[in-house]
């Protein structure tokens, strides 16, 4: 159908070769055309010097060529309008079967292409995808989970185990804090000299264990 309408390549071999005859047609009236309208102009030039010499019929023979000369550059202006609407639709047409054509490729590629993709082939390649992505999801579960003893224990307890630590380890910071912290300075009046405390005196008991140790260092 798509021949019948814009033709074969041959065809559009002879639009071009049709293209290029209108253009050089084209070419030839413009120059026709300037001849025209000089040799328009050049009878005006002569029919002033016959109307300065009073020649009046000379005159008005030049100004009758020059009408005649004026009708012939119109009829040459409406050639070159055909002409020119003939190329402006001989391109039109060239354009759209250029279109037509490339469509036509595209859709062949297009087709060519789904007869090599099958849409059952397409769901099954989806459907083994998913199955080995639910498998690789499987295999990785059952590697997280915990096996031998460590399945055993009650994630609570140690869950509990895990708070006393905690508890005790703030403890034990409070603690460190509490002795690294220097005792207050003690306020003494001005002129006075805080009294030493009075070394205790021993008992006996404490004489003797002092003598004993002593003794049991040498």
């Amino acid at each position: 159908m798509f021949n019948r309408l814009f033709g074969k390549p041959k065809q559009e071999a002879n639009a071009l070769a049709t293209l290029e005859k209108l253009s050089e047609t084209l070419e030839m009236l413009e120059k026709k055309e300037n001849v025209l309208v000089k040799k328009a102009s050049a009878e005006v030039e002569k029919a002033k010097e016959f109307t300065r010499v009073k020649n009046k019929r000379a005159a008005i023979q030049c100004l009758k060529r020059k009408r005649l000369y004026e009708q012939q550059v119109e009829q040459l202006g409406n050639f070159q309008l055909r002409i020119h609407d003939q190329m402006i639709m001989l391109e039109g047409a060239k354009a759209t079967t250029e279109t037509v054509d490339a469509l036509r490729t595209g859709a062949s590629a297009m087709k060519a292409m789904q007869k090599a993709t099958n849409i059952d082939d397409v769901d099954k390649t989806m459907d083994e995808i998913n199955e080995q992505t639910e498998n690789m999801k499987q295999i990785q579960e059952a590697l997280s989970n915990p096996i031998g003893a460590a399945a055993d224990f009650d994630e609570d307890e140690l869950e509990a185990e895990l708070e006393e630590l905690e508890s005790a380890e703030l403890e034990e910071q409070l603690l460190q804090q509490a002795s690294t912290t220097p005792a207050a300075p003690v306020s003494v009046p001005s002129g006075r000299v805080p009294a030493r405390p009075v070394p205790r005196k021993r008992t006996a008991e404490e004489e003797e264990l002092a003598a004993l140790q002593a003794e049991m260092a040498l």
